[in-house]
């Protein structure tokens, strides 16, 4: 009896020993260090210059689950605002991240770990505390593939074309389960009172307003008007075909072509974005800024959660007074017409669109036919809710400017996140509420459940989500064109035959030099005329980011604009390219993801960028006798790094 007790007691000591010893390596696993102490110099003599480390090698204790962590947490400096790459090297494939780090500032960034395995809708409520936080510089959240995080093998970090040689410095990179917060890890303010970074040497930098009032002048005295051949549409005066009365298309001698009102053939060269101001938060990020704009400049009370502040506002009233809108809408259009732009792109100010001095493109907005239930931001389009949304949206955009002349046509959307996500979304669909869509969905995989099916399935409910939205306009303004969707660079081929219902076959597509077999599929598919609906070279420089292309300098930007633009033109399908964007986005982040892109025409302070603008003004004297074939287009190619 009594060596049983003893046993027992024996027996109770090691469960306990067992108990604390796995209680204490919880405890111990509730952070993991992977890396500490490392300066990473990335070679500009290679296009991807790569830094990787295993995880075994690293140290033998390195979990390779992280499904119990909940962040990835990097604590670094990077001598240059050139993106760079974190990549998760899994069994299945590679998860990776693109980060736009701050210049010359230790920051913390923890970024959820989630994200890498799971779909992160845009703008999401639920991430935007850890990925929209000016304090960690701007990260391009996943689109896939969604890989599990519970076999990490690897970890690397590339920059991808680095320019000169980057260096980025790392104090540790480690796993946590508690979000550690993001932050800027420096005691000095970073922004000045004109909105430009502190820590950059670049030679734009404006030291005083004394300084930037001599630059606007001098401005002023060189703008003059240029002749382009521009009618009062932006069409080409010395061209004659049937006008309307509205914008149309039409196929003329094997190339398309925009035709304007008055009958006048239209190559269409325009910005996006076309704005005085774009927000950044600045709640919990004062220490930042050596000095904020005015209170009136905020968007709400700056001690308020939420508030935003634009610091290119404040410098166009720092150049016209408080009542800046007239100077600032005279001043655009002068640069505009001096430039040889004859668009309002995607998004510009009613003040421009209104003005009734140049042709412009609207988006409607999207979310006003969207459902109650959505499938990655994917409407339940069976539904009559989505019908009666679509019509309402429709009345409420459409209906007031369908007499306007100066309105080349509606987008009915921006890149959205379907492609290639199709069987994911179906998946959404049967794991989600009853819904009509539900319901139709159900009924359909009842005669055979296969991938393909799924798919099929999806690029019907898809084709109908197109059909009801082009009914709805086309019911309020049979006048104005439908120019698509502005897809993301790609899209499904089942997707490109379902826009066939438009009248111009829009894409939103970042490359060096025009991918014409690309372009070529997309008008087979549609059969309809493309607009290269977005594009932009960026610089790393000022704090910036170089955007999704970027160039060596400046003066390759414009290299880079004459040979893209151009080459576009040449291509008999294509009738017209848009600039992203009219003005740099703000060093702290654009409101509401956080993108801090140095690719606008003019900077933070309102002064333009005249390698990039001189060049535009060269290109577009040239597009109508290339784009009808009587001129070549430029042939130098932009250098990259």
């Amino acid at each position: 009896m009594l060596k049983t007790i003893r046993r027992l007691v024996f027996t109770g000591l090691i469960v306990s020993l067992l108990i604390i010893v796995f209680e204490t390596k919880s405890i111990a696993q509730s952070e993991v260090t992977l890396i500490t102490n490392q300066h990473l110099v990335f070679d500009n003599s290679q296009t991807q210059s790569e830094y990787r480390w295993n995880l075994e090698q690293l140290n033998s204790n390195i979990p390779n689950d992280w499904s119990s962590f909940g962040f990835l947490v990097i604590e670094m400096k990077a001598s240059s605002p050139q993106r760079f790459q974190l990549q998760l090297h899994t069994s299945e494939g590679v998860n990776l991240l693109s980060i736009y780090p701050y210049q010359n500032a230790w920051i913390r960034a923890a970024l959820p770990l989630k994200i890498f395995s799971q779909p992160t809708p845009r703008y999401s409520s639920s991430q935007a505390p850890y990925l929209n936080s000016i304090q960690n510089g701007y990260i391009m959240v996943n689109r896939g593939p969604y890989l599990p995080i519970n076999k990490i093998e690897d970890i690397s970090i590339t920059i991808p074309e680095p320019i000169k040689e980057p260096i980025l410095e790392i104090r540790s990179i480690r796993l946590t389960k508690n979000y550690p917060g993001n932050a800027v890890l420096e005691d000095e303010p970073l922004i000045d009172k004109m909105g430009q970074w502190i820590r950059d040497s670049s030679p734009r930098k404006i030291t005083s307003l004394e300084e930037l009032q001599e630059v606007w002048e001098q401005e002023e005295k060189q703008l003059k008007p240029v002749d382009f051949d521009y009618c009062r549409y932006g069409g080409y005066c010395s061209t004659k075909v049937q006008g309307t009365g509205f914008f149309r298309v039409e196929l003329i001698d094997g190339k398309w072509w925009f035709v304007d009102p008055d009958g006048h053939l239209f190559f269409s060269v325009g910005v996006n974005i076309i704005q005085p101001s774009q927000t950044t938060p600045i709640q919990e990020h004062r220490s930042i800024y050596q000095e904020l704009p005015p209170k009136d400049l905020f968007t709400t009370e700056p001690e308020s959660a939420g508030s935003r502040v634009a610091f290119h506002l404040s410098n166009v009233s720092r150049r016209f007074g408080n009542e800046w809108s007239k100077g600032w809408v005279e001043l655009v259009m002068r640069r505009l017409q001096a430039w040889g732009f004859n668009t309002a792109g995607n998004l510009s100010a009613p003040e421009i669109n209104n003005s009734s001095r140049i042709p412009y493109t609207f988006r409607l907005r999207e979310e006003r036919w969207e459902t109650e239930i959505t499938y990655s931001e994917f409407p339940d389009v069976y539904s009559e809710e989505f019908l009666l949304n679509a019509d309402a949206a429709a009345a409420a955009q459409c209906a007031p400017r369908k007499n306007d002349p100066f309105l080349i046509g509606y987008f009915i959307g921006n890149e959205p996140p379907w492609s290639g996500n199709e069987t994911q979304i179906v998946q959404e669909i049967l794991d989600g509420p009853e819904t009509a869509t539900r319901r139709q969905l159900e009924k359909y995989l009842a005669a055979g459940d296969t991938t393909q099916r799924r798919k099929l399935f999806f690029y019907k409910a898809f084709e109908r989500y197109l059909q009801v939205i082009d009914t709805a306009i086309r019911k309020y303004d049979p006048n104005h064109l439908i120019l698509g969707i502005r897809y993301a660079g790609i899209a499904a081929d089942e997707m490109v035959r379902a826009s066939r219902v438009f009248d111009v076959f829009s894409v939103n597509d970042y490359q060096y030099f025009p991918d014409k077999e690309k372009l070529e599929k997309f008008h087979r598919l549609s059969g309809k005329p493309l607009l290269l609906s977005e594009f932009h070279f960026g610089v790393p420089a000022q704090g910036m980011s170089a955007g999704l292309k970027q160039v060596r300098d400046y003066q390759e930007r414009g290299v880079a604009y004459r040979y893209y633009v151009e080459n576009l033109g040449a291509i008999p399908e294509i009738v017209g390219a848009h600039w992203f964007q009219w003005v740099d986005q703000p060093n702290t982040g654009r409101y509401p993801d956080g993108e801090n892109y140095n690719i606008g025409l003019v900077d933070i302070t309102d002064r333009p960028y005249p390698e990039l603008t001189e060049a535009m003004q060269a290109t577009h004297h040239l597009l109508y006798s290339i784009h009808s074939g009587q001129q070549v287009p430029f042939a130098k190619k932009p250098f990259v790094n």
